[in-house]
């Protein structure tokens, strides 16, 4: 029998190549720039190493995901601040990379691989002289820690026995929400918004009419981007679909999504999920 996660971590592993590729391609345009800063790369770079970084973390790749934050919030700063990078700091970030695609085909490297000085570089961009912008401290304000308080949820899902099931469980935890289809959680999300009231957990099931759960993980995420909720700072998402879709959770962890539920769904695993990222105690 062939085991689900090993497969996808296999899908992944090619995704983050495909976007360390991307990468490396950005970066050499951005240092042959004279201004040296493109918000449209910049934004593209930030997004990759998200991705890896939220891939990493479910897989278990405790040093990889480690990299992929810090190059993560290093470019979220130079985004923010709309500085120009030094020619130092785009090596650095080249540098970063490197490191992240030496990481990738050993995963026993990915756990123990010391990444302390790259950290400490990249916690120095950007690397000329100004201040980081509003949008990062923002963000992390408005975050909610682990025991803060209840939490705010939103449920997506189209079948009944699965939704009460879900819904159930998570109103334990705080004030919980639920959407029927894709498009319905997409317009709940943006006005939990826009009233300040974000949302903590998305419970997002990839099959769903009108708007599927894949595509509403990216109109949520553009949303959160273009509000300056940056890094770690954003809802999490969890998947959750059956096991005959089970390839298609590959493709959302490329569209920022945290993890993955295989239906029927294991409410322990759920905790175990919510609990990884500091949700509850």
């Amino acid at each position: 029998m062939i085991d689900l996660k090993d497969e996808l971590a296999e899908g992944q592993s090619a995704g983050c190549r495909e976007y360390l590729a991307a990468m490396e391609t950005d970066l050499l345009t951005i240092g042959k720039s004279e201004m040296r800063f493109d918000e449209e790369r910049i934004g593209r770079i930030l997004l990759a190493a998200r991705s890896i970084r939220l891939g990493a973390h479910f897989f278990d790749l405790v040093k990889l995901g480690e990299l992929a934050r810090h190059t993560e919030d290093a470019l979220a700063r130079v985004r923010a601040s709309r500085m120009a990078l030094a020619p130092s700091g785009v090596d650095v970030l080249e540098r970063a990379v490197g490191r992240l695609k030496e990481l990738i085909p050993d995963p026993g490297a990915g756990k123990q691989a010391d990444i302390a000085d790259l950290a400490r570089a990249l916690a120095m961009l950007p690397a000329e002289e100004g201040t980081v912008g509003d949008q990062c401290g923002a963000a992390a304000a408005s975050r909610t820690p682990a025991g803060g308080g209840p939490l705010r949820l939103l449920l997506a899902e189209d079948d009944f026995s699965s939704r009460l099931l879900l819904q159930t469980f998570l109103a334990r935890y705080g004030e919980c929400h639920v959407a029927v289809n894709g498009r319905e959680a997409v317009d709940t999300f943006r006005t939990a918004l826009e009233r300040k009231r974000r949302y903590d957990l998305v419970c997002m099931d990839i099959m769903m009419p009108e708007m599927d759960g894949a595509e509403a993980v990216r109109q949520i995420r553009a949303m959160e981007e273009a509000e300056g909720i940056l890094s770690n700072y954003g809802a999490k998402i969890v998947m959750t679909t059956a096991v005959d879709d089970i390839r298609s959770v590959a493709k959302c962890f490329g569209d920022l999504c945290d993890g993955y539920l295989v239906k029927p769904i294991d409410l322990a695993k759920l905790l175990d999920l919510m609990k990884s990222y500091r949700l509850v105690e």
